[in-house]
């Protein structure tokens, strides 16, 4: 009786273990699949719009096309990165609406569906620190890896009026909103179908993390750990999506702020 038990009990840790794998893979092919399909959307859609407006024909050979001047690369680089984040918001939303029909607000945390397990004022004193704490963070990441990310960074130069504006609402705005509609939206709620709710804000922290792997390597996804967990956190703990983009946001405009600024440092 008690081999058999211990039998039964293997093949249930067993079995746990194996449906976190399976998650952990469902949801890392599902997110893949939603950046890819925005980048590629938005790319797309940038190079035809922006050759309509430079007067180029977008069906020309690689080898035929004229050079664009790099004020005019910067400036597509930025309209690649903020309609890639529209894209992206419009994707999650639609899907999940198409799929969910009418419970697509609790899919994504949008809706409560039971008390808010975090009190206002246990919020308000992680919210206000924290990107503080964020900013030490990221320049100890950037030193400890010796990658410029976290300090030395401007603006292209001769960037016009508009596109500056248009670059601090894709940091402040588009970029939290779309990237928790995705990780502690729709895939949060998809890992927690398959593992346990502590196993899902790693699990979604990680993804989120590894997503921004640029350049600087690892050095980037490093720096991002923290918040990712954190979020995941509140995700958790508080039911809600608003408080993750708020912290996001939140934690984006303090670096902003940071790197853009003369004196900050």
């Amino acid at each position: 009786m008690a081999e058999a038990r211990r039998d039964a009990a293997s093949l249930s840790r067993f079995a746990v273990l194996w449906r976190g794998l399976l998650g952990l893979g469902v949801i890392t092919l599902l997110a893949l699949l939603y950046l890819a399909a925005a980048s590629l959307l938005a790319l797309m859609l940038v190079r035809v719009g922006g050759d309509l407006i430079d007067g180029i024909d977008p069906f020309l050979a690689e080898g035929q096309r004229p050079r664009l001047f790099p004020r005019a690369l910067a400036m597509r680089e930025l309209a690649v990165d903020v309609v890639r984040q529209v894209i992206l918001a419009v994707l999650v939303i639609g899907t999940v609406i198409l799929r969910d029909r009418v419970r697509w607000r609790e899919t994504l945390a949008i809706e409560r569906v039971r008390p808010p397990g975090l009190r206002a004022g246990h919020l308000l004193a992680i919210l206000l620190p924290w990107p503080f704490l964020h900013i030490l963070w990221v320049n100890g990441v950037a030193e400890a890896f010796t990658t410029p990310f976290g300090r030395h960074v401007r603006l292209a130069p001769g960037m016009p009026v508009p596109a500056i504006v248009a670059w601090l609402i894709y940091a402040a705005i588009l970029a939290p909103l779309a990237e928790e509609l995705l990780m502690r939206g729709e895939i949060f709620a998809k890992a927690k179908a398959y593992m346990a709710p502590a196993a899902a804000v790693i699990a979604t922290a990680f993804l989120f993390a590894f997503a921004h792997v640029s350049q600087a390597g690892i050095a980037r996804p490093v720096s991002l750990l923290p918040l990712a967990l954190l979020l995941g956190w509140l995700r958790w703990r508080t039911g809600r999506l608003w408080p993750c983009i708020v912290l996001h946001a939140w934690s984006n405009m303090a670096v902003v702020a940071y790197v853009l600024w003369p004196e900050a440092r």
